[in-house]
């Protein structure tokens, strides 16, 4: 989903019927993240999917907090959103967090019954992730809501 902004985003959305998205974001860079948040309500409403938040920490929660999710609540989810904003600092930190993250979320798709979308921003600093949520890179939160039902459909696709 890397792109200069996808004209096209909203084109060929499919109509899933009695979806459930569950969002699971961070508390860290709140003012990249909300907007991440913002963009996915934005096209989730628009779509008429329900959805609900859970906020984590950090990053590095975030698998865990899907997986928890899935296996304790009654209500199950059709498909998860991780937001997240890593921004790279002076220290290895960034690249830990950033493999360890996404190695946990690719290990959910593997275990889970519902797609787990990747919506954590890796930059380099603060004004390439606000490029990333309305900037010149599009808005990564509206994507990650277009992927969550295009995943939902596949999958009830194959029922």
């Amino acid at each position: 989903m890397a792109s200069t902004g996808n004209i096209s985003l909203l084109e060929g959305i499919p109509e899933i019927e009695d979806a459930f998205v569950v969002i699971v974001k961070t508390e860290w860079n709140n003012n990249i993240i909300n907007k991440l948040q913002e963009g996915a309500e934005r096209i989730l409403l628009e779509q008429k999917v329900a959805y609900t938040i859970i906020t984590v920490p950090g990053a590095f929660e975030i698998p865990f907090a899907i997986k928890s999710y899935q296996n304790k609540s009654t209500q199950k989810a059709d498909a998860f959103i991780a937001f997240g904003a890593v921004i790279r600092g002076d220290t290895p930190h960034f690249d830990y967090v950033c493999k360890a993250v996404t190695d946990g979320i690719v290990a959910l798709n593997m275990q889970l019954s519902a797609p787990v979308i990747f919506g954590i921003l890796t930059v380099n600093n603060e004004q390439q992730a606000i490029e990333r949520v309305g900037g010149i890179h599009g808005h990564k939160g509206e994507e990650a809501a277009v992927a969550a039902i295009k995943m939902i459909a596949l999958q009830k696709s194959f029922i």
